[in-house]
């Protein structure tokens, strides 16, 4: 998930920076201290395909939007993110989900989620190496924790987290109280009546317009994307 590099080129380059100015921080200015051209290009990459580093894309927008207004959030938001534009990791969200709190990540109930998305695609060695950087992610989103052994915690949902994935859920197509019951809120370890609440508090801090009548929600998100509706 490169977390770390994702918050020093965040705190390196301006909200309304280009693609081209995220590149220019992290190869020409070198902002994330790599040691070797290549290894600036190389991660300059790996960030672009994870995140989007560019305004022109509307989940790096909203990604960015809340960067700025949930520290504590933001190993999520990027987890989010990430889930959304790297197929590989999403794969692996359900052997995680599932793990009661406590147990020990099931490497083989990891690589055969893996293998259904996959399929022949991939050797055990590079199934083996999409692995250990899938858990390197859920523990920097503090799913997991530990080194050899690595095993299920919870982690705390924000406001900006769930208004993340009311936006996800309502990009793919949910609408309604099904929003908060999405994949994009499960992956917060938040159940629905909990992400309702936060939702409210969300909408109390200016994130999101909504209005909840029993099973009826009318949810607005121009507030996190307003270039969305100039589009």
């Amino acid at each position: 998930m490169m977390l770390a590099e994702l918050s020093a080129v965040l705190a390196a380059v301006a909200e309304g920076a280009t693609r081209e100015d995220y590149a220019v921080a992290i190869i020409d200015d070198n902002c994330l201290g790599k040691t070797t051209t290549a290894t600036r290009r190389l991660t300059n990459q790996r960030l672009g395909e994870l995140y989007g580093l560019d305004r022109a894309i509307p989940i790096f927008r909203v990604l960015r939007r809340l960067w700025s207004v949930d520290a504590a959030g933001r190993p999520l938001l990027a987890l989010q993110c990430a889930i959304a534009r790297d197929p590989l990791l999403a794969a692996t969200v359900s052997p995680v989900l599932a793990l009661p709190a406590g147990s020990e990540l099931r490497r083989d109930a990891v690589k055969a989620a893996l293998q259904n998305v996959v399929g022949e695609r991939l050797n055990d060695a590079t199934l083996e190496k999409v692995i250990r950087n899938a858990a390197s992610s859920w523990a920097q989103a503090g799913h997991l924790t530990g080194r050899t052994f690595k095993k299920r915690t919870m982690v705390r949902a924000t406001p900006a987290s769930v208004a993340f994935g009311l936006y996800l859920g309502h990009a793919v197509g949910f609408r309604g109280a099904p929003l908060f019951a999405t994949g994009w809120v499960s992956v917060l370890d938040c159940n629905p009546a909990s992400a309702r609440d936060l939702a409210v508090e969300a909408k109390r801090i200016g994130l999101i317009d909504l209005r909840i009548a029993g099973e009826v929600v009318d949810l607005a998100l121009d507030r996190l994307d307003p270039l969305e509706g100039q589009n």
